[in-house]
């Protein structure tokens, strides 16, 4: 199967220089030299709430996915620094016909936060995966997570890859968020979660296999003063000390706080152990910790950044007496500060040389027999209605009708992975019909997008942002090749005509938002009008995602 190339990439507006190619996935290889430094963040993607563990000599990492499917994203790494996907925990959202996206839906301007009510207006914006906690434990992978309106679940798998096992309801109840379990070493497993609001960390026991809590749960930290605005606790044991690891003060600005016992139930004491200090980051928020097999310890913890989501920092972690301290010492700061702040650049872990210069998979050609593990959907998707086999080297989506891209199902999603980067797409428009829509979009609230529509039978070029649509020339060809340009939280949309020897810009620049607690995301769609009956297809023939040096 070819894969048909696109033309020269001439930047738009606020990128002048070439754009460099993402790698989709780097065969294995003799492994070079490492770099002597790694810079945060070492991954500019919008993995938010992440978690990791080292089982043997890799590391995985889970994150939230919320409202996406496939949900529960996973990555490897060896290094702690490079990263690809290897797949996901949730082939389809299974708990609640609101995830297949039926019903009225929020306009396009919805804010980032969806009122509490939203779980009866038809879809599940900002719910699904919230704060994935992964473990290992007697040979299998464990993950855990909160659905805020259903409860508390888990899956296991034998590998990491999967496949993973339907997910097992732990708790029935609605309003809880981050669980993370633990398993002592007497055998004894036990699980922590926070509830919806930030609100207190409740420790359960649960029976062995980790598959269902074994009381009612007992409240082990809540100060609104001194732990304000208290989730997402990961659980640990060190030194005969039990630690929980558990942001403070919200995702914007909060420090990354840790509490300690000697006892499971507490009393807990605590401390802040990672704050903004005089860096530029203003919320050094929420991860998980691990350890080389040198003993060398390590932080991943997302930070806020505006459009681009929720990014991954990775921080060093140093023991004293038996506290942690994370990052760096802050300037000024005298012998007895406890907390650390985030480091800009850092010596590579230590991790016996390995060094693997992978990425997460970006660009996609569509020629195989089914979906990279970069792509999620928005909300599940109707399977009827897309396919990469009905025309071999295409995906296809055929279009099912829509008040508005945020209610249609079938949009194919990724997460960004650089600050500056530029996402092209060729689509095949000869089989759009009247009342259909179908390109690229930067997808969440206030969409930009740029694509084809097609009204008393003429296709025409067009351009949205916030739901206001500008017409562009007519269509006089049945291919158009379709780019937009991501820069400092602002975003371009271009086209071609002549095979992507030359692009046209279109709509002036939009700003993409962070919406429903996710980051902006580049996304392929196509819908009908409402109540539309006749469907019509749209072909895309390859997508590449071209990271942009600064």
């Amino acid at each position: 199967m070819r894969m048909n190339k696109p033309g020269s990439a001439r930047l738009l507006g606020l990128m002048l220089a070439a754009a460099m190619p993402i790698c989709v996935h780097a065969p294995a290889f003799a492994a070079p030299k490492a770099p002597a430094v790694y810079r945060n963040p070492i991954l500019h993607a919008d993995y938010s709430d992440p978690d990791v563990i080292r089982v043997g000599d890799t590391y995985y990492m889970v994150a939230s996915s919320f409202h996406f499917s496939p949900g529960v994203p996973i990555l490897s790494s060896k290094d702690l620094v490079h990263w690809t996907i290897v797949g996901h925990v949730l082939p389809k959202l299974t708990f609640a016909p609101e995830y297949d996206l039926p019903g009225p839906v929020p306009t396009d301007d919805a804010g980032a936060r969806m009122p509490r009510d939203m779980r009866t207006s038809g879809q599940r914006y900002a719910g699904g995966v919230w704060a994935p906690s992964i473990r290992h434990h007697k040979g299998l992978f464990y993950v855990y997570f909160a659905t805020p309106y259903e409860g508390v679940f888990m899956s296991t798998a034998s590998r990491a890859e999967g496949p993973w096992s339907p997910p097992v309801t732990v708790i029935a109840e609605s309003g809880l968020e981050d669980p993370c379990p633990f398993w002592d070493d007497d055998g004894q497993a036990y699980l922590v979660h926070g509830k919806v609001g930030a609100g207190p960390l409740v420790l359960h026991r649960m029976s062995p296999d980790g598959k269902r809590v074994l009381d009612a749960g007992t409240v082990i930290a809540e100060d609104s003063k001194a732990l304000p605005v208290l989730e997402g606790p990961k659980l640990y044991k060190r030194n005969g000390w039990y630690y929980i690891f558990a942001p403070i003060g919200g995702v914007d600005t909060g420090p990354q706080a840790v509490l300690r016992s000697r006892n499971i139930w507490g009393p807990y004491e605590h401390r802040s152990v990672l704050s903004p200090g005089k860096s530029a980051l203003k919320g050094p928020h929420q991860g998980g910790w691990v350890e080389t097999p040198s003993g060398q310890g390590w932080f991943a913890h997302f930070n806020s950044t505006g459009a681009y989501g929720r990014i991954v920092h990775l921080q060093p972690v140093v023991w004293k007496d038996d506290w942690p301290f994370i990052g760096e010492p802050i300037p000024g700061a005298g012998p007895d500060e406890v907390s650390g702040q985030p480091v800009t650049q850092h010596p590579m872990p230590d991790v016996g040389g390995r060094f693997m210069p992978v990425w997460p998979q970006t660009s996609d050609s569509f020629a195989r027999r089914k979906l990279g593990p970069q792509w999620e959907w928005n909300h599940n998707p109707d399977d009827r209605r897309w396919s990469l086999k009905s025309r071999p080297g295409f995906l296809r989506l055929t279009a099912g009708s829509a008040i508005n891209l945020v209610s249609a199902r079938n949009t194919l999603t990724q997460v960004l992975q650089s600050e500056r980067s530029v996402v092209t797409t060729r689509l095949d428009a000869r089989g759009v019909v009247d009342g259909q829509r179908a390109g690229l979009a930067m997808f969440g609230a206030g969409i930009g997008s740029i694509g084809v529509i097609r009204k008393d039978g003429a296709s025409h070029l067009v351009f949205s942002s916030r739901g206001v649509e500008t017409m562009g020339p007519a269509l006089s060809v049945g291919v158009v090749d379709l780019r937009v340009a991501i820069a400092d939280q602002a975003a371009r949309f271009s086209y071609s005509l002549d095979g992507g020897k030359s692009f046209v810009e279109m709509g002036g620049t939009t700003l993409p938002k962070f919406s429903w607690w996710k980051g902006a995301r580049p996304a392929l769609f196509s819908y009908g009008a409402p109540k539309q009956s006749r469907l019509g297809v749209a072909d895309f023939d390859w997508v590449t995602v071209k990271k942009v040096d600064q």
